[in-house]
């Protein structure tokens, strides 16, 4: 980890109180830190930084953080395709990375994303703001994102049938810089940043994969900037209760607060409605991306998700 995000951290478990944290540092390698400790004074609670990695969920599952299914080698390769698959040309790859980064103009300052999976969308916006920080809390995720940021890509084994495999290779372009990316193992619900802290935010297929959305879309205002700031967000809206309680979705309902279409609910939200996201937001666009998953070489997920892109 860098060690210029320690001004930027606070306690996620002290949220909404600011408590910062002070580094214990046991091995350091020039300015990333390979080995160390931050602890909370307020509430006592101390977060690992191992292999260069820091652990700042502030309530990791037991055996390791994050959703089992995003741990397994056959999900992040799925997820290595679905990011990565244009670079090599494969002819069922979608375009949907380069869309969603093409939205957000350069400017300076920090941009956060929330939700990272394996860093697409992280080194996209490298080019375009002075630092970027990817946030899951998937430790694959994680582990996968900081090697491709070291090795500027990777030999993936893509499952094609069975336990048969095929190998390509993935390379990064030439014009993608990653000395100013960093990678952290944290929760979308509660990002252990400063207030404020961010010229950019981006939630990609992330809300309707938590247990509490508008939490998270909390969350993702509260660390952006009050003025000048950029938020793209875009969701396919999959409501399961298997992710959150149907109470919790901010659409996809009959009846309630949320009822009706989520799209609806979430630009309305941004503009200020009930005073959830202040200060508000002005929609710049709004519409549809295709995105897709391949599990094999005969199974494919095409996915339709709903994009906004906004400024205040």
């Amino acid at each position: 980890m860098h060690q210029a995000l320690l001004d930027l951290l606070i306690c996620p478990r002290c949220l909404p109180g600011e408590q910062p944290l002070k580094a214990t540092l046991a091995a350091v390698e020039g300015e990333d830190i390979l080995e160390g400790m931050l602890g909370c004074a307020h509430c006592g609670t101390h977060y690992p930084i191992q292999e260069g990695i820091a652990f700042l969920d502030p309530h990791p599952r037991e055996g390791g953080t994050g959703d089992n299914r995003y741990e397994t080698p056959a999900v992040v390769s799925s997820y290595l395709w679905s990011h990565y698959g244009d670079l090599w040309q494969d002819e069922f790859a979608t375009d949907a990375y380069r869309r969603w980064a093409a939205l957000m103009e350069p400017m300076r300052g920090l941009c956060l994303d929330t939700g990272s999976a394996v860093g697409r969308f992280t080194f996209e916006m490298a080019k375009k703001f002075d630092s970027v920080i990817g946030v899951d809390n998937s430790v694959a995720f994680i582990r996968t994102s900081r090697e491709l940021r070291r090795k500027r890509g990777r030999q993936l084994a893509l499952r094609e049938e069975g336990t048969l495999t095929r190998t390509e290779a993935l390379v990064f372009p030439e014009d993608w810089p990653t000395h100013n990316t960093e990678f952290i193992v944290g929760d979308a619900q509660a990002l252990p940043f400063r207030a404020g802290a961010f010229a950019g935010v981006s939630s990609l297929n992330v809300v309707d994969k938590v247990p509490q959305p508008l939490t998270h879309l909390r969350e993702l205002n509260r660390v952006a900037a009050g003025r000048g700031a950029q938020l793209l967000f875009s969701d396919p809206f999959s409501w399961s209760e298997e992710a959150a309680e149907e109470k919790e979705w901010l659409g996809g309902q009959r009846s309630g607060p949320f009822s009706g279409r989520a799209l609806d609910h979430i630009q309305d939200l941004l503009k200020g409605q009930g005073d959830h996201l202040l200060p508000p937001w002005s929609i710049e666009k709004s519409g549809q991306v295709w995105w897709t998953i391949r599990t094999h070489a005969n199974h494919y997920e095409r996915i339709q998700s709903c994009l906004i892109k906004a400024r205040r």
